[in-house]
């Protein structure tokens, strides 16, 4: 049973990401996201993403907290992420 579950997981996330990848242009990408999360998912994932274009861009952590006003959690795991992930220095810029 929870193999069928973490494969229905898996599928869901894999239909994410290919409606994500068919995204062409920032207009359809507003629609999407507006239509896919509330505006409290979309401020949350918003935040995320602009404490991890000032982590890139080379700002400290106190900066960032003070800018954004982000929860120390939040921070950190953007943090880690930044350093140690793939994504948002791809999508964002390099180190």
């Amino acid at each position: 049973m929870e193999k069928e579950k973490n494969q229905l997981r898996q599928n869901e996330l894999e239909e994410l990401y290919q409606a994500i990848i068919k995204i062409d242009n920032e207009e359809d990408c507003k629609e999407f996201l507006d239509d896919l999360l509330t505006p409290q998912e979309l401020a949350s994932l918003s935040g995320r993403v602009h404490c991890a274009k000032l982590f890139i861009e080379g700002e400290t952590y106190v900066k960032v907290n003070e800018e954004t006003k982000v929860s120390s959690a939040t921070l950190a795991r953007v943090s880690k992420c930044v350093k140690y992930g793939k994504g948002y220095n791809k999508i964002l810029g390099s180190k």
